[in-house]
Protein backbone atom coordinates (compact mmCIF):
# COMPACT_ATOMS: atom_id res chain seq x y z
CA UNK A 1 0.00 0.00 0.00
CA UNK A 2 1.28 3.44 -0.75
CA UNK A 3 1.17 6.77 0.44
CA UNK A 4 0.98 10.01 -0.86
CA UNK A 5 4.08 11.95 -1.19
CA UNK A 6 3.60 15.21 0.03
CA UNK A 7 6.22 18.33 -1.08
CA UNK A 8 7.83 20.13 1.57
CA UNK A 9 6.07 23.80 1.82
CA UNK A 10 7.49 25.63 -1.55
CA UNK A 11 8.72 22.56 -3.19
CA UNK A 12 7.47 20.90 -6.47
CA UNK A 13 7.67 17.21 -6.18
CA UNK A 14 9.04 16.29 -9.99
CA UNK A 15 9.58 12.35 -11.04
CA UNK A 16 11.39 12.06 -14.77
CA UNK A 17 10.94 8.58 -16.32
CA UNK A 18 12.67 9.42 -19.20
CA UNK A 19 14.70 6.15 -20.92
CA UNK A 20 16.44 7.63 -23.88
CA UNK A 21 17.07 3.97 -25.12
CA UNK A 22 13.91 2.62 -24.59
CA UNK A 23 12.71 6.02 -26.84
CA UNK A 24 15.47 5.17 -29.71
CA UNK A 25 13.95 1.62 -29.54
CA UNK A 26 10.37 2.68 -29.40
CA UNK A 27 11.32 5.52 -32.95
CA UNK A 28 12.91 2.70 -34.43
CA UNK A 29 9.41 0.36 -34.07
CA UNK A 30 7.76 2.66 -35.32
CA UNK A 31 9.86 3.36 -38.33
CA UNK A 32 9.79 -0.14 -39.20
CA UNK A 33 5.97 -0.86 -39.02
CA UNK A 34 5.23 2.31 -40.91
CA UNK A 35 7.56 1.46 -43.29
CA UNK A 36 5.80 -1.95 -44.36
CA UNK A 37 2.70 0.24 -44.96
CA UNK A 38 4.73 2.72 -47.44
CA UNK A 39 6.32 -0.43 -49.29
CA UNK A 40 2.89 -2.56 -49.40
CA UNK A 41 0.94 -1.77 -52.56
CA UNK A 42 -2.77 -0.86 -51.96
CA UNK A 43 -5.32 -4.36 -52.20
CA UNK A 44 -7.21 -5.06 -55.58
CA UNK A 45 -10.99 -4.50 -56.35
CA UNK A 46 -11.89 -7.64 -57.91
CA UNK A 47 -15.26 -8.19 -59.91
CA UNK A 48 -17.33 -10.96 -59.76
CA UNK A 49 -19.43 -11.75 -63.16
CA UNK A 50 -22.70 -10.80 -63.19
CA UNK A 51 -24.72 -10.43 -66.27
CA UNK A 52 -24.63 -7.77 -67.96
CA UNK A 53 -28.16 -6.69 -68.08
CA UNK A 54 -28.94 -6.73 -64.54
CA UNK A 55 -27.01 -3.27 -64.13
CA UNK A 56 -25.34 -4.55 -60.92
CA UNK A 57 -21.43 -4.77 -60.14
CA UNK A 58 -20.17 -7.00 -57.43
CA UNK A 59 -17.07 -6.59 -56.33
CA UNK A 60 -14.27 -8.30 -54.03
CA UNK A 61 -11.46 -6.26 -51.81
CA UNK A 62 -8.96 -8.87 -52.46
CA UNK A 63 -7.01 -8.47 -48.94
CA UNK A 64 -5.32 -11.62 -49.47
CA UNK A 65 -2.66 -9.86 -50.98
CA UNK A 66 -1.13 -8.31 -47.94
CA UNK A 67 2.15 -9.50 -46.83
CA UNK A 68 0.56 -11.97 -44.56
CA UNK A 69 -2.15 -13.07 -46.59
CA UNK A 70 -5.33 -11.85 -45.08
CA UNK A 71 -7.39 -8.87 -44.01
CA UNK A 72 -5.53 -8.83 -40.50
CA UNK A 73 -2.58 -7.95 -41.84
CA UNK A 74 -4.13 -3.92 -41.63
CA UNK A 75 -5.00 -4.57 -38.09
CA UNK A 76 -2.22 -6.14 -36.86
CA UNK A 77 0.05 -3.08 -37.86
CA UNK A 78 -3.05 -0.83 -36.75
CA UNK A 79 -3.09 -2.85 -33.48
CA UNK A 80 1.57 -2.84 -33.34
CA UNK A 81 1.31 0.84 -34.21
CA UNK A 82 -1.35 1.42 -30.94
CA UNK A 83 0.21 -0.50 -28.20
CA UNK A 84 4.05 0.91 -29.24
CA UNK A 85 2.76 4.52 -29.18
CA UNK A 86 0.63 3.91 -25.80
CA UNK A 87 4.07 2.85 -23.98
CA UNK A 88 2.55 -1.23 -24.27
CA UNK A 89 4.82 -3.13 -26.04
CA UNK A 90 8.26 -2.82 -24.75
CA UNK A 91 11.58 -4.63 -25.95
CA UNK A 92 12.28 -8.03 -24.97
CA UNK A 93 8.78 -8.51 -23.80
CA UNK A 94 6.67 -11.04 -25.74
CA UNK A 95 3.76 -9.78 -27.23
CA UNK A 96 0.27 -12.55 -26.54
CA UNK A 97 -2.33 -12.20 -28.77
CA UNK A 98 -5.98 -14.58 -28.67
CA UNK A 99 -6.38 -15.30 -31.75
CA UNK A 100 -8.36 -17.93 -34.09
CA UNK A 101 -5.40 -17.21 -36.35
CA UNK A 102 -5.14 -14.72 -39.44
CA UNK A 103 -4.71 -12.26 -37.01
CA UNK A 104 -1.65 -14.12 -35.03
CA UNK A 105 -0.39 -14.73 -38.56
CA UNK A 106 0.18 -10.52 -39.34
CA UNK A 107 1.37 -9.80 -35.54
CA UNK A 108 3.97 -13.00 -35.35
CA UNK A 109 5.41 -10.98 -38.39
CA UNK A 110 5.42 -7.11 -36.91
CA UNK A 111 6.85 -8.77 -33.65
CA UNK A 112 10.07 -10.66 -35.64
CA UNK A 113 9.92 -7.23 -37.89
CA UNK A 114 10.82 -5.12 -34.20
CA UNK A 115 12.38 -7.92 -32.64
CA UNK A 116 10.11 -9.42 -29.92
CA UNK A 117 8.39 -12.57 -28.96
CA UNK A 118 4.83 -13.54 -29.72
CA UNK A 119 2.46 -15.84 -28.44
CA UNK A 120 -0.85 -16.89 -29.95
CA UNK A 121 -3.40 -18.18 -27.69
CA UNK A 122 -5.62 -20.27 -29.94
CA UNK A 123 -8.30 -22.69 -30.26
CA UNK A 124 -6.99 -26.45 -30.84
CA UNK A 125 -8.69 -26.85 -33.78
CA UNK A 126 -7.36 -24.12 -35.84
CA UNK A 127 -6.14 -24.79 -39.11
CA UNK A 128 -2.43 -26.38 -39.59
CA UNK A 129 -1.41 -24.48 -42.31
CA UNK A 130 -2.17 -20.91 -39.85
CA UNK A 131 0.16 -22.40 -37.35
CA UNK A 132 2.73 -22.96 -39.35
CA UNK A 133 2.33 -19.65 -40.52
CA UNK A 134 3.08 -18.39 -37.42
CA UNK A 135 6.11 -20.07 -36.54
CA UNK A 136 7.15 -19.45 -40.14
CA UNK A 137 7.29 -15.51 -38.64
CA UNK A 138 8.66 -16.41 -34.90
CA UNK A 139 6.01 -16.93 -33.29
CA UNK A 140 4.64 -19.81 -30.54
CA UNK A 141 1.75 -21.36 -30.46
CA UNK A 142 -0.41 -21.85 -27.24
CA UNK A 143 -3.51 -23.62 -27.47
CA UNK A 144 -6.71 -24.41 -25.64
CA UNK A 145 -9.53 -26.71 -25.95
CA UNK A 146 -11.87 -24.40 -25.47
CA UNK A 147 -11.81 -21.05 -27.42
CA UNK A 148 -13.87 -19.48 -24.79
CA UNK A 149 -10.89 -19.56 -22.87
CA UNK A 150 -8.25 -17.38 -25.12
CA UNK A 151 -9.01 -14.42 -23.18
CA UNK A 152 -7.96 -15.18 -19.83
CA UNK A 153 -4.92 -17.11 -20.93
CA UNK A 154 -3.61 -14.47 -22.66
CA UNK A 155 -4.16 -11.97 -19.80
CA UNK A 156 -2.47 -14.50 -17.72
CA UNK A 157 0.42 -15.37 -19.93
CA UNK A 158 0.94 -11.79 -20.30
CA UNK A 159 0.85 -11.69 -16.34
CA UNK A 160 3.47 -14.43 -16.01
CA UNK A 161 5.81 -13.23 -18.83
CA UNK A 162 5.72 -9.18 -17.97
CA UNK A 163 4.70 -9.24 -22.14
CA UNK A 164 1.39 -6.94 -23.43
CA UNK A 165 -2.01 -8.87 -24.38
CA UNK A 166 -2.57 -7.31 -27.81
CA UNK A 167 -6.66 -8.11 -27.14
CA UNK A 168 -7.76 -7.26 -31.04
CA UNK A 169 -11.37 -7.76 -29.61
CA UNK A 170 -11.13 -5.01 -27.12
CA UNK A 171 -8.96 -2.53 -29.56
CA UNK A 172 -9.57 -3.45 -33.19
CA UNK A 173 -11.95 -0.70 -33.51
CA UNK A 174 -10.29 2.45 -31.71
CA UNK A 175 -7.25 1.21 -33.28
CA UNK A 176 -7.81 1.91 -36.75
CA UNK A 177 -7.93 5.40 -38.09
CA UNK A 178 -11.48 5.52 -39.45
CA UNK A 179 -11.48 9.25 -41.05
CA UNK A 180 -9.11 7.85 -43.86
CA UNK A 181 -5.19 7.85 -43.99
CA UNK A 182 -5.80 4.69 -46.28
CA UNK A 183 -7.98 2.30 -44.52
CA UNK A 184 -10.25 -0.36 -45.85
CA UNK A 185 -13.10 1.78 -46.33
CA UNK A 186 -10.87 4.92 -48.01
CA UNK A 187 -9.33 2.51 -50.04
CA UNK A 188 -12.48 1.17 -51.52
CA UNK A 189 -13.69 4.33 -52.05
CA UNK A 190 -10.71 5.43 -53.87
CA UNK A 191 -10.71 2.28 -56.05
CA UNK A 192 -14.47 2.95 -57.37
CA UNK A 193 -14.12 6.48 -58.57
CA UNK A 194 -13.82 5.50 -62.43
CA UNK A 195 -16.34 2.65 -61.75
CA UNK A 196 -19.74 3.44 -63.16
CA UNK A 197 -21.23 2.92 -60.18
CA UNK A 198 -18.94 5.11 -57.64
CA UNK A 199 -20.75 4.85 -54.55
CA UNK A 200 -21.55 1.29 -53.58
CA UNK A 201 -25.51 0.62 -52.65
CA UNK A 202 -24.76 -2.24 -50.24
CA UNK A 203 -20.94 -3.02 -48.23
CA UNK A 204 -20.85 -6.57 -47.11
CA UNK A 205 -18.26 -7.28 -44.00
CA UNK A 206 -17.42 -10.35 -41.40
CA UNK A 207 -17.16 -9.74 -37.99
CA UNK A 208 -14.21 -11.02 -35.69
CA UNK A 209 -13.73 -8.69 -33.84
CA UNK A 210 -15.75 -5.95 -35.52
CA UNK A 211 -13.33 -3.51 -35.93
CA UNK A 212 -13.46 -3.64 -40.07
CA UNK A 213 -17.29 -2.57 -40.22
CA UNK A 214 -16.93 -0.47 -37.23
CA UNK A 215 -14.29 1.66 -39.70
CA UNK A 216 -16.33 0.73 -42.76
CA UNK A 217 -19.57 1.62 -41.01
CA UNK A 218 -17.94 5.12 -39.53
CA UNK A 219 -15.89 6.21 -42.81
CA UNK A 220 -19.23 6.29 -44.51
CA UNK A 221 -20.94 8.26 -41.96
CA UNK A 222 -18.70 10.73 -41.78
CA UNK A 223 -18.23 10.68 -45.81
CA UNK A 224 -21.82 11.28 -45.55
CA UNK A 225 -22.21 8.51 -48.08
CA UNK A 226 -25.42 7.02 -48.58
CA UNK A 227 -23.94 3.30 -48.78
CA UNK A 228 -25.58 0.92 -46.55
CA UNK A 229 -23.19 -2.06 -44.18
CA UNK A 230 -24.55 -5.20 -43.43
CA UNK A 231 -22.48 -7.49 -41.56
CA UNK A 232 -22.90 -11.77 -42.18
CA UNK A 233 -22.10 -13.76 -39.16
CA UNK A 234 -21.84 -17.39 -39.14
CA UNK A 235 -23.67 -20.26 -37.20
CA UNK A 236 -22.00 -20.95 -33.37
CA UNK A 237 -21.83 -17.15 -33.25
CA UNK A 238 -22.98 -14.35 -30.83
CA UNK A 239 -23.03 -11.06 -33.16
CA UNK A 240 -26.11 -11.57 -34.69
CA UNK A 241 -28.70 -12.61 -31.65
CA UNK A 242 -26.93 -9.85 -29.82
CA UNK A 243 -27.47 -7.02 -32.36
CA UNK A 244 -31.33 -8.40 -32.90
CA UNK A 245 -31.89 -8.29 -28.84
CA UNK A 246 -29.91 -5.57 -28.29
CA UNK A 247 -28.30 -7.75 -25.62
CA UNK A 248 -24.67 -7.46 -25.17
CA UNK A 249 -24.09 -10.55 -23.24
CA UNK A 250 -25.39 -12.86 -25.25
CA UNK A 251 -22.83 -15.69 -25.18
CA UNK A 252 -22.76 -19.80 -27.25
CA UNK A 253 -21.89 -22.65 -26.05
CA UNK A 254 -20.16 -23.66 -29.69
CA UNK A 255 -16.89 -22.06 -31.38
CA UNK A 256 -17.37 -21.47 -35.04
CA UNK A 257 -16.71 -23.79 -37.89
CA UNK A 258 -15.60 -20.21 -40.41
CA UNK A 259 -12.21 -18.90 -38.44
CA UNK A 260 -11.38 -15.93 -38.66
CA UNK A 261 -15.19 -14.56 -37.68
CA UNK A 262 -17.70 -15.39 -35.49
CA UNK A 263 -17.30 -15.54 -32.01
CA UNK A 264 -18.80 -17.01 -28.85
CA UNK A 265 -19.35 -13.70 -27.20
CA UNK A 266 -20.49 -10.12 -28.71
CA UNK A 267 -16.49 -8.27 -29.08
CA UNK A 268 -16.05 -5.05 -27.47
CA UNK A 269 -14.82 -3.53 -30.64
CA UNK A 270 -18.37 -4.84 -32.28
CA UNK A 271 -20.39 -1.34 -32.82
CA UNK A 272 -23.86 -2.58 -33.73
CA UNK A 273 -25.42 1.34 -33.84
CA UNK A 274 -23.21 1.51 -36.46
CA UNK A 275 -24.65 -0.88 -39.44
CA UNK A 276 -27.61 -0.98 -41.31
CA UNK A 277 -28.21 -4.79 -41.32
CA UNK A 278 -26.87 -8.36 -40.40
CA UNK A 279 -27.42 -11.85 -41.56
CA UNK A 280 -27.02 -15.36 -40.07
CA UNK A 281 -25.60 -17.42 -42.69
CA UNK A 282 -25.22 -21.00 -42.60
CA UNK A 283 -22.09 -22.53 -42.39
CA UNK A 284 -22.69 -24.48 -45.42
CA UNK A 285 -23.43 -21.43 -47.71
CA UNK A 286 -20.68 -20.12 -46.46
CA UNK A 287 -18.54 -23.11 -48.38
CA UNK A 288 -20.53 -23.15 -51.17
CA UNK A 289 -19.97 -19.57 -51.67
CA UNK A 290 -16.44 -20.15 -51.56
CA UNK A 291 -16.66 -22.84 -54.08
CA UNK A 292 -18.78 -20.72 -56.16
CA UNK A 293 -15.98 -18.12 -56.31
CA UNK A 294 -13.51 -20.17 -57.60
CA UNK A 295 -15.42 -21.27 -60.26
CA UNK A 296 -16.22 -17.89 -60.93
CA UNK A 297 -12.96 -16.16 -60.64
CA UNK A 298 -10.64 -19.00 -60.82
CA UNK A 299 -9.45 -18.30 -56.92
CA UNK A 300 -9.72 -20.00 -53.85
CA UNK A 301 -10.18 -18.13 -50.70
CA UNK A 302 -11.26 -18.67 -46.94
CA UNK A 303 -14.22 -19.39 -45.15
CA UNK A 304 -15.14 -16.09 -44.05
CA UNK A 305 -15.06 -15.07 -48.07
CA UNK A 306 -17.79 -17.20 -48.51
CA UNK A 307 -20.01 -15.99 -45.60
CA UNK A 308 -19.52 -12.40 -47.17
CA UNK A 309 -20.16 -13.49 -50.03
CA UNK A 310 -23.64 -15.31 -49.80
CA UNK A 311 -24.89 -12.58 -48.16
CA UNK A 312 -23.90 -9.93 -51.19
CA UNK A 313 -25.33 -12.46 -53.79
CA UNK A 314 -28.45 -11.91 -51.34
CA UNK A 315 -28.54 -8.58 -52.00
CA UNK A 316 -27.81 -8.74 -55.59
CA UNK A 317 -30.74 -11.00 -56.10
CA UNK A 318 -32.84 -8.36 -54.07
CA UNK A 319 -31.86 -5.32 -55.97
CA UNK A 320 -32.08 -7.78 -59.79
CA UNK A 321 -36.18 -8.26 -58.56
CA UNK A 322 -36.63 -4.71 -57.63
CA UNK A 323 -34.83 -2.92 -60.72
CA UNK A 324 -32.35 -1.36 -58.81
CA UNK A 325 -28.95 -0.95 -60.87
CA UNK A 326 -25.77 -0.09 -58.54
CA UNK A 327 -22.51 -2.15 -56.97
CA UNK A 328 -21.91 -4.04 -53.90
CA UNK A 329 -19.03 -5.10 -52.44
CA UNK A 330 -18.07 -7.27 -50.18
CA UNK A 331 -14.10 -9.23 -48.81
CA UNK A 332 -12.17 -11.55 -50.16
CA UNK A 333 -10.42 -11.75 -46.74
CA UNK A 334 -8.09 -14.83 -46.69
CA UNK A 335 -6.75 -17.18 -49.18
CA UNK A 336 -7.87 -20.71 -49.50
CA UNK A 337 -4.71 -22.91 -49.10
CA UNK A 338 -5.20 -22.37 -45.58
CA UNK A 339 -8.43 -24.51 -45.47
CA UNK A 340 -7.57 -27.08 -48.25
CA UNK A 341 -8.48 -30.20 -45.24
CA UNK A 342 -11.53 -28.38 -44.40
CA UNK A 343 -13.72 -25.76 -46.81
CA UNK A 344 -12.34 -27.51 -50.10
CA UNK A 345 -12.82 -30.75 -48.51
CA UNK A 346 -15.44 -32.87 -48.93
CA UNK A 347 -14.39 -35.33 -46.08
CA UNK A 348 -14.51 -32.56 -44.23
CA UNK A 349 -17.70 -31.39 -44.86
CA UNK A 350 -19.19 -34.82 -44.52
CA UNK A 351 -17.66 -35.35 -40.75
CA UNK A 352 -19.28 -31.86 -39.98
CA UNK A 353 -22.33 -33.10 -41.28
CA UNK A 354 -22.82 -30.18 -43.81
CA UNK A 355 -24.56 -30.32 -47.44
CA UNK A 356 -23.70 -27.64 -49.80
CA UNK A 357 -26.00 -28.77 -52.53
CA UNK A 358 -28.66 -26.97 -52.44
CA UNK A 359 -26.63 -23.63 -51.40
CA UNK A 360 -24.98 -24.26 -54.61
CA UNK A 361 -27.85 -24.60 -56.45
CA UNK A 362 -29.15 -21.38 -54.96
CA UNK A 363 -26.14 -19.81 -56.31
CA UNK A 364 -26.30 -21.15 -59.22
CA UNK A 365 -30.28 -20.43 -59.45
CA UNK A 366 -29.46 -16.64 -59.26
CA UNK A 367 -26.73 -16.20 -61.83
CA UNK A 368 -28.18 -18.26 -64.25
CA UNK A 369 -31.64 -16.72 -63.86
CA UNK A 370 -31.77 -13.85 -61.78
CA UNK A 371 -34.16 -15.36 -58.96
CA UNK A 372 -32.65 -16.34 -55.36
CA UNK A 373 -34.35 -19.50 -54.70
Amino acid sequence: MSTTQQAPTGETLDVDHSDAAYRDWLKEAVRKVQADANRSADTHLLRFPLPEKWGIDLYLKDESTHPTGSLKHRLARSLFLYGLCNGWIRPGRPVIEASSGSTAVSEAYFAKLIGVPFIAVMPRTTSAEKCRLIEFHGGQCHFVDDSRKMYEESARLAAETGGHYMDQFTYAERATDWRGNNNIAESIFRQLELERFPEPAWIVATAGTGGTSATLARYVHYMQYDTRICVADPENSCFFDGWTTGDPDVTCDCGSRIEGIGRPRMEPSFVPGAIDRMMKVPDAASVAAVRALERAIGRKAGGSTGTGLWSALKIVAEMVAAGRRGSVVTLLCDPGDRYLDKYYSDAWLAEQGLDIAPYTTAIDSLLATGVWR
